[in-house]
């Protein structure tokens, strides 16, 4: 699945729900996931879990793209084109 088709995704699941809840409040959600990540990945790493909490991470950020209207495949192409957006090399070889 790519990034564009998982934004989709996450759009026909929940956008109704999301722009009822708004950019603020969605923000919130993000961040407080990214909390969960942390709180695992000082826990012990488990790796099952800090995966869930990655995917929860990258759905929150889909659907605050889709409140947005940012379309995230396009964006992470445009700014990572297969090289560092810094030096221009890959592998980065940025200090």
């Amino acid at each position: 699945m790519s990034i564009r088709e998982f934004q989709d995704l996450m759009k026909d699941l929940y956008f109704p729900k999301d722009k009822h809840r708004g950019i603020s409040d969605t923000f919130i959600w993000l961040v407080e996931e990214v909390g969960e990540l942390a709180t695992e990945l000082n826990k012990g790493r488990n790796k099952k879990n800090i995966s869930e909490e990655m995917a929860d991470i990258f759905a929150w950020m889909c659907s605050l793209a889709n409140l947005l209207d940012i379309d995230l495949d396009q964006a992470v192409f445009e700014k990572y084109p297969k090289k560092c957006p810094k030096c221009g090399s890959n592998p980065c070889q940025c200090d």
